[in-house]
């Protein structure tokens, strides 16, 4: 063979190799656009039926707070004899079985507001307790009056919470 057939043989093939790396390439940008749009699409559909669950997560949350909320819990829950520590020990139940009933919301909301949840939580209980060890405190009538006045010159642990809860909803709403 010699070198001009050689070079024509070049010059049929040389189009067809770039024609056929061209169209190569247009199928793989398109093979990728297809998949991300699959990909956006089932994203689109699981997020719209997540996002019920999400909020009804939060409302129930919110709902955990409020009812943890030492004034509102304290008018809920009367005592049942005089005894302090039984009171104490009644309250404190009643929060920690309220948050055993709410466990599993946790899957549908962010780490930090959890726990900062469990934050409020705690920090209520460390109320009741910090109270009920008060000198002053002798009876279950006292234990409530106690934590009611001490509430008067500061906010309850639930009303940090709920702010924090309902501007991580502003965000994903």
């Amino acid at each position: 063979m010699d070198t001009t057939k050689i070079i024509e043989l070049l010059f049929y093939t040389l189009p067809a190799l770039i024609t056929g790396g061209v169209a190569y390439y247009f199928f793989q940008m398109h093979t990728k656009n297809e998949e991300g749009r699959r990909r956006f699409l089932l994203q689109k559909e699981l997020q719209k039926d997540a996002l019920p669950l999400r909020l009804q997560a939060y409302e129930r949350m919110v709902l955990f707070l409020e009812r943890i909320n030492p004034t509102k819990l304290l008018i809920r829950i009367t005592p049942i004899s005089e005894n302090k520590n039984d009171y104490e020990n009644y309250v404190i139940a009643q929060i920690e079985q309220e948050f055993e009933h709410n466990l599993t919301q946790q899957i549908y909301m962010s780490d930090d507001c959890w726990t900062i949840i469990m934050t409020a939580k705690n920090a209520t209980i460390q109320m009741i307790r910090k109270a009920a060890m008060s000198e002053r405190v002798d009876s279950a009538d006292k234990l409530r009056e106690v934590i009611l006045s001490d509430l008067m010159e500061k906010s309850t642990p639930s009303s940090a919470a709920l702010s924090y809860m309902k501007n991580e909803l502003k965000e994903f709403l």
